[in-house]
């Protein structure tokens, strides 16, 4: 993708202008926050290279995350902590980064697309799209920048916790990372409620 897809288009033409694409990094691991961007974009906006974030080299991905910033009319981030995310629930804490996310742009979108399916009770107009990381541009835009965000996250949190090396699996539930949690035991930013080694139950 490149630039505005039918899913734009379409409500363009239909008199939504300031359009918003919403997603999520995040709900995976098992240490550190979830994160969600939001961006607008005005009609004519060409990027060559979007594309979900999971598919892209993470050279490339910040590479793009630049140019969709300086490209942008707007740009936001949104993030739930880890003790959200255990008080909540990761779904419910996903939607909280996105909505913090979509609060903070400037102008207002008259209408956000968001990953996946709509969010409950949300007064903000929206409309879910299932992979929209993948078939839609702004919000491909939005992985980007949700994913790029989260990684320095994280590598602000190795500094703080070298020893369980989150530069390197970003909290991601990975054998390296799960042999760290057994030798030194969970860290203040791993997420209690989900299942940190594989014979335990989360909490």
């Amino acid at each position: 993708m490149h630039t505005f897809t039918p899913y734009e288009k379409d409500l363009i033409n239909g008199g939504f202008r300031l359009i918003a694409g919403v997603d999520e990094a995040g709900r995976g691991p098992i240490a550190g926050p979830v994160v969600a961007a939001a961006v607008i974009f005005l009609p004519g906006i060409d990027i060559p290279g979007v594309n979900d974030s999971k598919s892209l080299k993470p050279t490339k991905r910040e590479e793009l995350a630049d140019e969709i910033k300086s490209q942008a009319l707007s740009w936001a981030v949104g993030v739930a902590s880890t003790s959200e995310i255990d008080c909540w629930n990761i779904l419910n804490a996903a939607h909280l980064a996105m909505k913090r996310a979509v609060s903070s742009l400037k102008p207002e979108p008259a209408l956000c697309l968001v990953d996946g399916y709509p969010i409950p009770a949300w007064e903000q107009l929206h409309r879910g799209i299932i992979k929209g990381d993948c078939i839609c541009f702004t919000i491909a835009a939005a992985s980007i920048i949700a994913k790029v965000h989260r990684d320095e996250m994280m590598l602000e949190l190795h500094r703080q916790y070298p020893q369980y090396g989150f530069d390197r699996h970003k909290g991601y539930p990975t054998k390296m990372h799960r042999r760290m949690i057994e030798i030194y035991g969970p860290s203040p930013v791993h997420r209690m409620t989900f299942k940190l080694l594989p014979d335990e139950k989360p909490s």
